[in-house]
Formats: structure tokens, sequence, C-alpha cells
């Protein structure tokens, strides 16, 4: 590093400075990061000043290589269509040229080279045209780039080229520049203190602007820093957290409780996770419980014509992965009903569901669910406790619309404007309990139950400016992300952000 050093002395010295080490041949092979060691350790003394300067440089991938040893596919493609003198069969396309020619056949049509007529391929040019991919290739490959931004973007479609960073250094000289590397002490040692050499060394300036070594230590995912926000939230309002650490749940629960008729869409395999050991769990303990669940779906019961079909115990009975946490709130109301009175309950934590992985959803997620029970209260109590609630977060002005759940009535989407996105999106639904859920639970008449939910990615998505939920969650999370972003606050951002 020392030799390093003075070169760099020596080259700014001869040429009064270095407007870019990557166009200096003494340079040209160095490391960037040994030279930025060396740029950083002269800055110190401060016999230069250097600046870094990054270029954009777009490199060749081995498909493109082989280009330029064999031509592009469509070239290759067309020298065997002007080589058969009636037309190549497309039969023999593939035994001619493998892959080759399926891909150059594409580019070959767009250019207008060949027509399809029949089974065969003919030529609608009469001389092989000039290679422009290979020409553009042979540019990128001398120079790192095209001019052309259009030839780029085409050539990055086709995977053919890569964009990679190259780090160079603008360097000038500062106030002690000097050819020679003078050495600095750093410590005092007790031979200075004892000889009284100290008072004629020269130290090493303290670098007050470094940040030192960040310590290595454990951070918060941000999905658990908005989580906490919002049980804080909770917390601040009277309400108790429920135990929701149990994932696996019996279809009674999960639906039959909840009032979901057993030949809901929601139940088939296509969007529920089925154990497969054990299949089936055991009857619940309260029997008249287990008959009045059983009797409001078959024919109806507590005021309720029921859904008229044949209730199934063993359907009721197969294990599942909970589909919401709304059946954590089920048990919960029934064991309410041992002492009936006005509570608050949440919940925050994961469910499953049988759904295709894409940029917004996943087959497992979060569920932030509240459930309020009071004496005589009304669909306006729960208009007025959402906007309370949701004023919390930072988000006001929210709109209601009528919607349908088995197990709530009257039930109503949350609405709320993203001026981001300048469109009104749902970010919640809610509901009353219907009598069918409640009344053979024990549950008093006049205790009405108020619940909602909410997911809890997509207003952290939304908080952290994260698009793709599978930068979120799961293998493709920057460690680098959870590490840096700061504690969550649910203010006027989350739905006023993009």
């Amino acid at each position: 590093m020392a030799d390093l050093s003075l070169q760099i002395l020596q080259v700014v010295d001869k040429n009064n400075g270095v407007e870019n080490t990557l166009d200096t041949p003494e340079f040209k092979n160095v490391d960037a990061n040994t030279l930025q060691s060396s740029l950083t350790s002269l800055w110190a003394k401060e016999m230069i000043t250097f600046k870094k300067i990054e270029t954009d440089n777009w490199i060749l991938s081995k498909e493109a290589e082989e280009f330029l040893v064999s031509g592009s596919h469509e070239i290759r493609l067309l020298k065997e269509v002007l080589l058969a003198i009636e037309g190549l069969k497309i039969s023999d396309v593939n035994s001619k040229l493998g892959q080759v020619g399926k891909l150059g056949q594409g580019k070959a049509f767009k250019n207008g080279w060949i027509s399809k007529d029949g089974d065969k391929l003919v030529p609608k040019v009469a001389d092989l045209p000039s290679d422009t991919v290979v020409e553009q290739l042979k540019t990128i490959k001398e120079t790192g780039s095209l001019s052309d931004k259009n030839e780029l973007s085409d050539l990055k479609k086709r995977k053919l080229i890569t964009l990679t960073k190259i780090v160079g250094f603008k360097i000038e000289k500062a106030k002690n520049f000097s050819l020679t590397i003078k050495e600095y002490e750093t410590d005092i040692t007790s031979d200075m203190v004892a000889t009284g050499s100290w008072k004629d060394a020269t130290f090493k300036p303290y670098n007050f602007n470094s940040e030192g070594l960040y310590p290595s230590s454990g951070a918060l995912h941000p999905l658990m820093k908005v989580r906490e926000e919002f049980r804080q939230i909770f917390f601040s309002m009277g309400f108790t957290e429920m135990p929701a650490n149990q994932y696996v749940e019996t279809g009674f629960w999960n639906f039959d409780t909840l009032f979901v008729p057993q030949q809901h869409p929601a139940r088939d395999l296509q969007d529920t996770f089925y154990l497969k050991d054990p299949v089936a769990a055991k009857k619940p303990e309260d029997e008249q419980y287990w008959n009045d669940i059983k009797a409001v779906h078959e024919e109806g019961k507590f005021g309720s014509i029921g859904y008229r079909y044949p209730w199934k115990e063993d359907e009721s009975l197969r294990m599942v992965l909970r589909t919401h946490t709304t059946a954590i709130s089920s048990a919960m109301l029934k064991k309410l009903a041992e002492d009936p009175k006005p509570t608050r309950l949440f919940s925050i934590d994961r469910v499953f569901r049988n759904e295709a992985v894409d940029a917004t959803h996943l087959a497992e997620f979060h569920q932030v669910e509240g459930v309020l029970a009071g004496y005589d209260i009304t669909l306006g109590d729960l208009i007025g406790f959402m906007e309370d609630f949701f004023s919390k977060m930072g988000v006001d002005g929210l709109r209601f619309k009528a919607a349908y759940n088995p197990y709530t009535e009257p039930s109503m989407e949350i609405f709320a404007y993203h001026k981001g996105l300048g469109k009104w999106v749902e970010i919640g639904n809610s509901g009353m309990f219907r009598p069918e859920m409640l009344e053979p639970m024990g549950l008093p008449k006049n205790l009405r139950v108020l619940g909602w939910g909410l997911s809890l990615e997509r207003p952290t998505m939304i908080k952290y400016g994260v698009s793709n939920i599978r930068e979120l969650l799961g293998h493709k999370v920057s460690l680098d992300f959870i590490e840096t972003n700061p504690a969550a606050r649910l203010d006027d951002d989350m739905v006023g952000s993009t």
C-alpha cells in the first residue's frame, strides 16, 4: 500500500491532479477498493482530496460473447433459409440449428427477413443483411455503452447485456501535499513521556467525522415495528390482547362457529390448507354448544332459518391452518359468555390461505383484528369507533361500503383516500357479529359485538415504500433494509405516501 500511495502522489504531481483514475494508465488495473484505501490514508494526512466517480458500464453475457463468434440467432437462421433453395422446412429448423433456430425466428419475422409459406420458412430478402446486433455488442465491449438508449434497452430485454458500476476517482492536491509520506504518531507511549520526545512528535489528527464501527446486533423487522405501533394504539384505547399463537384450528372453530356454511368456497382445498396428520380433532366438550351450532346450520335456531343443508360432523372436525384470527375471537367470545360484560379484545398474528404468490399476495400473512362487545351498541357505534381507531394512524375521512360476510350483518368495507395513488383504497373490513354466531355461545341478546380487521402487510408496505410483498417477507428480503429502516410512526404518511 505504501508503494501505491507514493505512486498516487507522483502521478498527481506529474499531471497536477487526476481527473479520473479510470482514464489514467497507472491505475487502470488497480482494484477500486485498494485504490480507495490508499487515497483515504493520504486524505487523512491532508496530502490530497479525492472524489468518487461512478460510471455505468454494460458488459456482455455469455450468450452475447457467442454472438461475436457465430453471429446473432436471427442472422444464423436467415443464412439457412437463404441456402435452402425451396425454403427451409419448419420441422428441419431444430435439427439444423437447435435452440438457436427457435430463438431466431421471432426476430427474423419482426425484421421482415422471412415469412411462412405453408410448412416452410422462405426469405423476403435477397442478400444477407449486416448483423447490427453483433456490431452493437462489439461497440459495447469496446466502450461499455451505446449512444442509442433504445438499442441498449432491446439488448437488455434479450438478456445479452447487464449493467455494472465501475468506480473511479478524481484526485487533487491538498495543503500538505508532498512527494514523501511523513509517518505520524498515533499514540503517546510511556517511553515518549519518560524521554519527553512527545513534545517534538507529530501526531495523526483525529477524524471527528468518522462514524466508527457500527456494533453488530439484531434488528426488528419493519413488519414487527408496525405491529408494535398497532399494539400501542389498541392498548391506548383500553383493549386486551388475545392469545393468538394457535395456528392450527378445527373447521368447527374456524368456520362453523362463525356461521360459515360447509359448502362455502373458502372451505375448498383451493383456498384452505388442511392437515394430513392428524386429519381430524375430537368433538368439543360442550355438547350443547356443538348441537346448537349444528342446528343453526341445518334447520335454523335463535330466530334464524339457517342454511337448510345436512351439516356433517366430519367436515367440522377437519384440522386446518387457520384462515383468519376470527377463530380466536370466536373462542374468546364463547368464554365471555361465562361472565357477560362489555369488553375490548384484539390480536395481531399469522393466518394462512392457499393462494398463488405474487407481488401483493402470500400464502401466509398477518391479520390485525379488533373485537368490541357492549350492551345495545349499534352500527353507528361501529362507524364512530372506526373513525377514532384509524385517526390514531393518521387516516381521516373514511368511507364505508356495504359488504357481505357470513358472520357479520350488517357488514362494511372501509376505504381511505390514498394521495400517492390518487384513489380510494380498501384498508379493512368490519361488521356486527350475527345472532347465529353469538346466541349459541350463551351471550345475552342485547350484548352486541363489533368486529373489524385489516392486514399488517399493506400498511407496512405503504409506510416503507415496498411495492412487492416478496421484498418484505421471504428469501428476497434485504438484511440492510431491515437493519437501517427507522421505527414506524403511523402518521399522515400511512395513506398519503406512495
